[in-house]
């Protein structure tokens, strides 16, 4: 099948007609891209209709005419060919030798015109006739299609190393994170849709730690900005170190689109915060409140009001205080949603313009503070008619442009995404008094599956047991195949702190001096915020004595800056959001196994999972202490179900204890699940009536019905 990704378009009628006819050939396969790409030429951006790419055809370019004028057709198909071949062939990749080795073929699509000639030289096709012309289509160098379609999506320089990575030794870590970073090529059917697809109004994006939000907000900001030069577009965020990282991403993709750097002036990267100082301080709430002229607050003066949820209160009472519209913004982006409040989603509601275009990123198992986000209709509420100001559609199976949710992980291997997984949730966590130790859990069950999770025994019911594991599509094979299990998750118990500070020193010191990485490809995490300067001072003081320099990310750095070249860098869990590495070391981890207050253990673990979450390829979880051997043992239970999540799961009653994740089903999605349910007790009493009978259906629906119950027997 083809994936269709339709983004911005200035001629709906035949784009809508060229979506028909791909999404009618269901034996096809490859992608169609409408409105995308943008070709940046010696005369700014060239903008390409639609293109199709597949291992069959190779790229064929569509020219797109809403009506019967065909003037000058034949050199706009020049001029699109000429711009597509000069892009591919400043990639290596692609080239043997002085020739490129992708077939580049331009059809004018005319949908508006019903007789058409003979196919020549330059086609021109309308619905009739277009099959035939791509049936005339051949390539005879599909293995060059992978890197095709990286170039296309202009991830080619984007998923590299910050700089070139040299090594010597075959086998050393350095040359298998090499292998690993040159894997990560494409995006997928996924990432791509949540980039390039654009609806007018609000939009969310859902995804595991390591999906690739943050990549996927960065080239949506881009896209956007190529698009429509002129807008004001905000891009903002929680943790002020990925300030670099958007910037970076950001000035990339723009110059791989357009072959210029962005107009900041229109194209902001913003803190959520913001303070006054001018454009490197300003933040979105402190922009909301300048231009309602009430009185801003910083961190310290908002403390003194409010100490807990302190950036939610204040971002409450802002908007209790809104006395007029302030829309500046045609479109903003938010990534690490989950640590925000909803009152703050609402004054990037009120800062955008007509038709309100936010878009919003989250994982719930990374919020640091035990809240989860409402549904789209709780956040934004109801206009003056009572109308909910924002409901997301969907179709019948449930998928939306709207609500687009990446459940492939590109970061963690397997053993380290369900071990993460395993000690967020607490899934093999002590039961003490309790008649479970599962501290938190979903509350649709559906999104076990829709991270990536399939059933392999049991079914996702109340009191049901249930057997959860990821498969090769979901997490890719090539993310552990190239290290032993027990190297790419190492848990270790130490008798007292020095002993774990000696371990991680000695470590760090073999990573750079025999394992070929970089200081930049090592990230210490500290779990608790408020200790990480005094507790990351001993280690760093035995590197120091190792000639290896260290730093502390928003103390001996800007807080904008998180990696440097030449050193390793410290953090608390705040700083360490939205970054990765290759080598990561997790001490004190015994702070993670639980918290004096009952109702702060979700928080706590849900520490644990980010840290752990941050490693593109190793990761060690150190600590000491009776919490340290507890958390030993919940990993060892891992290891011992094969790295699968195997568990009874938690009853209603059970449930209302425990820090419920993901409470934003929308009310349409409720409706689409209940209308489901509803037909299937219909089809069951259909049948108990006599109404139905099996010879009123087809033969594929018979064995699709067939193949799904079997399945049932087989997972109970």
């Amino acid at each position: 099948m083809v994936s269709i990704i339709t983004g911005v378009t200035h001629k709906p009628a035949s784009s809508q007609q060229l979506e028909c006819f791909f999404a009618n050939h269901k034996d096809w396969e490859g992608y169609l891209y409408i409105g995308y790409p943008v070709i940046g030429t010696a005369d700014g951006a060239y903008h390409i209709d639609a293109v199709y790419l597949s291992k069959e055809k190779g790229l064929v370019i569509f020219n797109l005419v809403e009506n019967d004028n065909l003037e000058d057709y034949q050199d706009e198909q020049d001029d699109s060919y000429n711009k597509i071949e000069a892009k591919l062939k400043s990639y290596r990749d692609l080239m043997y030798r002085r020739n490129l080795c992708v077939k580049i073929s331009v059809i004018t699509f005319a949908p508006c015109i019903r007789e058409i000639a003979s196919i020549s030289e330059y086609p021109v096709c309308n619905e009739k006739n277009l099959e035939s012309c791509l049936d005339s289509i051949q390539w005879d160098n599909p293995e060059y299609f992978e890197k095709l379609v990286a170039v296309l999506q202009s991830v080619s320089t984007i998923r590299r190393s910050r700089r070139k990575r040299i090594t010597q030794q075959e086998n050393s870590k350095g040359t298998k994170l090499k292998l690993l970073e040159d894997s990560i090529a494409n995006l997928d059917s996924q990432q791509s849709k949540a980039v390039i697809e654009t609806v007018k109004g609000v939009q969310r994006i859902r995804g595991l730690a390591g999906s690739g939000k943050t990549i996927v907000l960065a080239l949506k900001a881009a896209y956007l900005h190529a698009q429509h030069p002129e807008w004001k577009i905000a891009v903002t965020f929680h943790t002020r170190a990925l300030k670099g990282q958007f910037r970076q991403l950001i000035n990339t993709f723009t110059i791989e689109q357009t072959g210029e750097e962005p107009d900041w002036d229109n194209l902001q990267i913003l803190h959520a915060w913001g303070a006054p100082g001018g454009e490197y301080q300003n933040g979105i709430y402190y922009t909301f409140c300048t231009m309602q002229g009430i009185e801003y607050y910083d961190y310290m003066g908002a403390k003194k009001m409010y100490t807990d949820n302190t950036f939610g209160r204040i971002c409450e009472k802002a908007l209790g205080e809104m006395t007029e519209s302030c829309a500046v913004y045609d479109a903003l982006l938010v990534d690490e949603a989950q640590d925000f409040s909803p009152f703050f989603l609402k004054i990037c509601y009120e800062l955008l313009k007509e038709p309100k275009q936010l878009v919003y990123a989250y994982d719930e198992l990374q919020n640091l503070s035990s809240q989860s986000l409402p549904s789209p209709e709780e956040i934004f509420g109801k206009d003056e008619t009572g109308n909910d100001r924002v409901s997301f559609s969907y179709d019948e199976e449930g998928k939306s442009k709207q609500d687009i949710i990446l459940d492939k992980c590109y970061r963690n291997s397997r053993p380290a995404l369900v071990t993460a997984h395993a000690l967020g949730f607490g899934v093999y966590r002590e039961k003490g008094n309790s008649s479970t130790g599962i501290v938190q859990m979903f509350e649709n069950k559906e999104l076990w599956e829709e991270i990536g999770y399939k059933i392999s025994n049991g079914q996702l019911g109340d009191g049901e047991r249930v057997v959860l594991e990821r498969t090769g599509k979901s997490s890719p094979e090539f993310l552990e195949n190239h290290s032993a299990c027990d190297d790419l998750v190492m848990f270790k118990a130490f008798e007292s702190a020095q002993e774990q500070d000696e371990w991680v020193a000695a470590e760090i010191q073999k990573n750079i001096q025999q394992d070929e990485l970089r200081r930049d490809d090592i990230i210490v995490i500290n779990p608790n915020p408020l200790t990480t300067r005094k507790r990351v001072a001993p280690i760093r003081n035995l590197l120091y004595e190792k000639g290896i320099s260290s730093h502390v990310s928003g103390v001996d750095t800007s807080p904008d800056i998180f990696f440097t070249n030449e050193s390793v860098v410290f953090t608390g869990i705040y700083r360490a959001k939205g970054n990765e590495a290759a080598m990561v070391y997790v001490i004190n981890a015994q702070d993670c196994y639980t918290s004096e207050k009952e109702n702060e253990i979700a928080a706590v673990r849900n520490r644990l999972f980010t840290a752990i979450t941050r490693s593109k390829a190793w990761v060690r979880v150190l600590g000491f202490g009776s919490g340290m051997e507890k958390l030993m043992q919940e990993f060892e239970e891992v290891k011992k179900h094969n790295f699968k999540l195997d568990f009874i799961y938690p009853t209603q009653e059970e449930r209302k204890r425990m820090n419920i994740v993901n409470r934003d089903m929308s009310n349409t999605q409720r409706n689409v699940l209940k209308r489901r349910q509803n037909s299937v007790s219909d089809l069951i009493k259909g049948f108990e009536e006599g109404q139905l009978y099996l010879e009123d259906f087809d033969d594929e629906q018979i064995a699709k019905l067939r193949d799904l119950l079997v399945k049932g027997r087989i997972n109970e």
